[in-house]
């Protein structure tokens, strides 16, 4: 069963309460990609509107940490999933998301890219 992205919610005034418009194949939407914590980075093309392409990262292992102090970015494993304000859930499963507070060889960091939509993580250095 596909999610639906398309518009139900037209105001019909008077007449017969039927459907205005029949669903498309072009709203129909997927599933959110949980990226999860794994041993490497496992990447999916998916085919979008238009022909475009978007990568999909399902499990990572790797981040791309910013350093504030020196401004320099260095690549990093991810050791654990501290804390997720989006779902709390999300940080028992190990799921990663963009705000997410992740454990990094290199200290805390919190995650600024989308990975389920971008394919990469990206994440800045919590200086304490």
């Amino acid at each position: 069963m596909g999610v639906y992205q398309g518009n139900d919610f037209k105001k019909i005034s008077g007449g017969l309460k039927g459907s205005y418009k029949d669903k498309r194949k072009f709203e129909m939407g997927e599933a959110p990609s949980e990226t999860k914590l794994h041993s490497e980075d496992i990447k999916e093309k998916v085919r979008t509107l238009g022909g475009n392409i978007k990568i999909k990262l399902k499990y990572a292992a790797y981040a791309n940490l910013l350093n504030p102090s020196d401004n320099t970015y260095k690549k990093v494993k991810i050791l654990e999933v501290l804390e997720v304000p989006a779902n709390r859930e999300y940080a028992r499963r190990g799921i990663i998301v963009k705000g997410a507070k992740i454990r990094t060889e290199a200290g805390e960091a919190i995650v600024t890219s989308r990975p389920g939509q971008d394919g990469i993580i990206n994440a800045i250095l919590i200086q304490k």
